[in-house]
């Protein structure tokens, strides 16, 4: 299959803006790509995501929203991801399985294991190619993702954008202990640099990816 490409990070950490010049170059270059994002991807994943991310739902319990990402993520591989990616189109995902690990493991606290098994079992096996870590301290994270839902009105979506600090802070910790445990998959990037530069590194690793892949 061809290569299958993901953006993990904090919230605010840049990783729309990153898919979508990445997904602009690619198509320059003739080759076919489809931006996803989790939760979401397709109708039923859209329909979970507005679960998951809507303020009001602050009293879901965490193993519900875990096993609500890892519905929406089964459902996501076999209608969209694992399908473009037999035709040979490149697929660029906004958040997969590292996020599960980050997000529920690392800052609900739930057990790493479980979650790795069921990452396993929602993905149908299918593992990112390279995943692109968009690192940077989760008080300017969040500051960015807040100034971002004003201007774009998407308060609808800040169920975890409203939690404490100490959560992101241990949503970035786990995310960097990901990074250290699949250094060869996962290619942290320092999200403060401008925009240009971090994109320039994109397309360094995306570059070789697509030669390997030949």
């Amino acid at each position: 299959m061809s290569p299958f490409i993901t953006f993990e990070g904090v919230e605010g950490s840049g990783k729309t803006t990153q898919i979508q010049r990445l997904k602009k170059y690619l198509t320059q270059k003739g080759i076919p790509c489809k931006v996803t994002r989790e939760p979401g991807g397709c109708p039923i994943g859209e329909k979970v995501r507005k679960i998951l991310l809507n303020p009001d739902h602050h009293k879901m319990v965490s193993m519900s929203e875990l096993l609500l990402y890892e519905a929406a993520r089964a459902q996501h591989v076999k209608e969209v991801i694992e399908p473009f990616l037999k035709k040979g189109g490149i697929v660029l995902c906004d958040r997969f399985s590292d996020a599960t690990l980050a997000y529920q493991g690392y800052g609900r606290k739930i057990n790493l294991k479980w979650i790795e098994r069921l990452n396993h079992l929602s993905s149908w096996g299918i593992k990112p190619d390279v995943t692109f870590l968009l690192d940077c301290p989760s008080e300017i994270g969040l500051k960015r993702a807040l100034q971002r839902n004003r201007t774009l009105k998407q308060e609808n979506e800040e169920r975890f954008e409203k939690e404490k600090i100490q959560f992101h802070r241990r949503v970035r910790k786990g995310y960097l202990a990901i990074a250290k445990k699949e250094p060869r998959r996962v290619k942290v990037i320092d999200s403060r640099q401008s925009e240009d530069k971090i994109f320039n590194k994109i397309c360094n690793f995306v570059d070789k990816l697509i030669v390997r892949s030949k």
